[in-house]
């Protein structure tokens, strides 16, 4: 897998909402409602996106110019972990989370935390991150992990 990550650019707001609500509808499908997935949609329209470009460092993984993935860093907190279901397992998430926790690092925080959806927790788990706890709004479970930064880089 050859990807290059990256900061997002103004331009990309409209391909990273087509990649997350096509990420939604396609991967988080499987644990969550139709009406979970259309509530948690609305959040990612393009002017959003914008807005949300003004607030966090946001970060998209590229492969032949086609934009594949997106992360990105709020504070300590990781948010919006995305990759196109046809790219997912093919090492896209590792990349963007390892520039995420790289910057994290370079900020001096000493842990992150995430917001992982029922269909990430095992990705989450497998770069180190521990469970806190659960988390409900309305019907959408998320699930807090952490992840401390204070020791040795999680494998990638």
């Amino acid at each position: 897998m050859t990807c290059t990550i990256e900061h997002a650019r103004p331009a990309d707001a409209p391909a990273i909402s087509q990649l997350i609500i096509r990420t939604l509808r396609v991967s988080n499908a499987r644990d969550y409602t139709p009406q979970v997935i259309a509530q948690v949609e609305q959040h990612f329209a393009p002017a959003s996106i914008l807005d949300l470009m003004q607030q966090r460092q946001v970060y998209v993984a590229r492969a032949d110019q086609q934009l594949i993935g997106t992360a990105s860093l709020d504070g300590s907190v990781v948010r919006s972990v995305f990759v196109d279901p046809d790219w997912q397992g093919r090492g896209v998430g590792q990349a963007l989370m390892a520039q995420v926790i790289a910057v994290a690092r370079a900020a001096r925080l000493s842990d992150v935390q995430v917001p992982s959806s029922v269909t990430a927790q095992a990705f989450y788990a497998g770069l180190g991150f521990q469970k806190v706890r659960d988390q409900y709004h309305g019907e959408e479970r998320t699930i807090v992990m952490n992840l401390s930064l204070n020791g040795p880089s999680p494998a990638h």
